[in-house]
């Protein structure tokens, strides 16, 4: 399984970015897919997840509102829609895959096995 994820970069607050992971090696539409979040000196922290049928999602407090999660099944690819930044979204983002059931997501770090390389985010006041 590999997950390549993309799209960071540096925005000014109020801006907008989307991320991408594109996945090979798995049956994509039989994955739990989730992104998490990790700013320097802290945890990685859970930001979105979204179930592989698509019927559910989850999100973090903090990104309620503000971020959005989807998935293309033919492309194998999950999006992050990453809309109203603060300086405080600033982090290296990273995908994570695991297999689940149909309207399965995790939102603990713990519960995914496969992980991209991450993309750094940092967003300027």
């Amino acid at each position: 399984v590999q997950l390549q994820a993309s799209g960071g970069g540096l925005v000014q607050a109020g801006g907008s970015l989307r991320l991408s992971c594109a996945a090979s090696g798995l049956t994509f539409n039989s994955y739990g897919m989730g992104w998490f979040r990790q700013a320097p000196g802290q945890e990685r922290a859970f930001v979105a997840a979204i179930s592989w049928s698509g019927g559910r999602e989850g999100y973090a407090d903090s990104v309620k509102g503000r971020f959005t999660i989807s998935k293309d099944n033919a492309e194998n690819t999950v999006y992050l829609q990453m809309n109203s930044l603060k300086p405080t979204d600033t982090a290296v983002y990273y995908c994570a895959a695991q297999p689940g059931g149909s309207r399965w997501y995790g939102t603990q770090a713990i519960e995914y096995d496969y992980w991209g390389q991450g993309t750094l985010v940092t967003v300027s006041s």
